[in-house]
């Protein structure tokens, strides 16, 4: 059997729990092939980099999958029928990602504050002192 990454963008003006419902009815499909889902994770609501389908947010839903090519296209049928489901991608990989994706990861390093540090800015007065001595300089 192959190995897939799936990706959903569920309507805004759903529930978290009404998400949790379609992803637990893909993998039924999924399992009535002889597919397994490996991984299920929600990412949350996002803002979409553009309007799809009038809506500016969404929620998103990744599923690891090891299943044969069949069962995708019969997820892919039935995601393209709902109207819940405004965008979905299938891609399929060498090997499945161990552990949380990065999308979970970089949400766990937002909340501890662990994002890349920058060197210090320096002092606004001095850097305007330079500047004015930089103008004076080039007015002789």
């Amino acid at each position: 059997m192959a190995l897939y990454e799936h990706i959903y963008l569920a309507r805004q003006d759903i529930s978290a729990q009404q998400v949790e419902a379609l992803t637990a009815q893909f993998k039924g499909v999924i399992e009535s092939f002889g597919g397994k889902v490996e991984k299920v994770e929600y990412w949350g609501v996002k803002s979409l980099a553009y309007r799809i389908k009038k809506n500016r947010k969404a929620h998103f839903s990744l599923l690891n999958i090891d299943a044969p090519p069949a069962a995708l296209a019969e997820v892919e049928r039935q995601m393209s029928i709902n109207e819940d489901i405004i965008r979905f991608m299938t891609v399929r990989v060498e090997a499945l990602e161990q552990g949380q994706s990065a999308m979970m990861r970089k949400r766990d390093d937002d909340e501890r504050g662990e994002r890349g540090t920058r060197a210090p800015r320096p002092d606004r007065a001095k850097r305007n002192r330079d500047e004015e001595l930089a103008t004076e300089e080039a007015n002789f």
